[in-house]
């Protein structure tokens, strides 16, 4: 099992937040995520379990349809959780656990 330290919506080229859109920051989380994915030699399908955090449940609908643009069924499982706030001002925070196969 791998273990992916969560990551916020920053941007490597410029090490700031991506604009204050929830899909946007959303679709960064995943970029980010999906690099250090690759660089463990992982691919998305390798993904079990992913935890998303967010200072806004109004933002649900929209970060759930990134979500579904990242993973192919069966969707890994997903803990969503409500929280005050998160590092830098970002909107949302994600994590995720993958299985190297053998």
């Amino acid at each position: 099992m791998v273990y992916f330290s969560g990551q916020t919506p920053i941007d490597p080229d410029t090490g700031k937040l991506v604009c204050d859109d929830i899909s946007v920051q959303a679709e960064q989380c995943f970029k980010n995520l999906f690099s250090v994915l690759k660089s463990a030699g992982l691919a998305e399908e390798d993904v079990i379990k992913v935890n998303v955090y967010m200072t806004d449940m109004k933002n649900f609908a929209a970060m759930n349809d990134v979500y579904k643009r990242q993973f192919g069924l069966p969707y890994p499982a997903r803990t969503t959780i409500g929280v005050r706030e998160l590092p830098l001002g970002a909107l949302i925070e994600i994590e995720m656990i993958a299985v190297r196969k053998r």
